[in-house]
């Protein structure tokens, strides 16, 4: 019996998307090109020339 941590698996765990597409013809399931189809792109996201790019926040106008 090992003492050490015991690993789990939480299938619930969300994958960020790599940085840069690999440029396959078969995605992969990482691929930011075929999560921002699926509309499984972490919020805050997109894709720019086949590389994952944050998204700046626009400031709303406050009502006066």
């Amino acid at each position: 019996m090992s003492k050490g941590k015991s690993k789990t698996k939480n299938k619930s765990v969300k994958r960020l998307p790599k940085q840069k597409c690999c440029v396959s013809k078969d995605r992969c399931k990482r691929c930011p090109i075929r999560m921002l189809k699926e509309g499984t792109l972490p919020e805050g996201y997109t894709v720019r020339k086949r590389k994952l790019v944050k998204v700046k926040k626009q400031k709303l106008p406050t009502a006066a």
